[in-house]
């Protein structure tokens, strides 16, 4: 994919997110809004996660004529990658306001915002083992989000 174009992130979030909505059409008949809201924050927390991961590569992927997002970014990669963050943020909120999820799940946003910062002090310097440092650190933010959904859904 990295041959033919400077977004395989996008493409993967795609793939990462279609299990979404399949799964609400499975088991309730339909896909509602929310179920595009959680397809669409998927999809752009994993272009910036992915985009942190291709930093890592930006080097090798220049020396070879590879293309990725950190690269397509350029200088502007951490901005655009906050900005993609903020985004994937207001999706999460958005869906928390049509399930009508309560404070537990609202914590768990607001804690996300805090990883999402962390990762962009990570960032900062461009740091190879940062960048890595700041990818990884992205199951933090799963766990984090799936924390606050389950736990919202429990004491309903």
């Amino acid at each position: 994919m990295k041959r033919y174009t400077y977004l395989p992130p996008a493409y993967l979030g795609v793939a990462f997110s279609f299990p979404i909505p399949m799964v609400y059409a499975q088991i309730t008949g339909t896909v509602p809004k929310e179920a595009w809201l959680l397809f669409v924050a998927n999809i752009l927390w994993t272009i910036a996660y992915d985009t942190i991961y291709a930093m890592v590569d930006r080097k090798d992927d220049l020396k070879i004529g590879i293309k990725s997002t950190a690269i397509l970014f350029g200088d502007l990669d951490r901005v655009i990658i906050g900005i993609i963050q903020l985004l994937t943020v207001f999706a999460f909120y958005l869906f928390g306001q049509q399930t009508d999820m309560g404070g537990l799940y609202y914590l768990a946003v607001i804690i996300i915002i805090w990883l999402f910062a962390y990762q962009q002090l990570l960032i900062i310097s461009r740091n190879e083992e940062k960048c890595f440092k700041a990818f990884l650190h992205n199951n933090w933010v799963g766990m984090t989000l799936f924390v606050g959904i389950i736990t919202d859904f429990l004491i309903k």
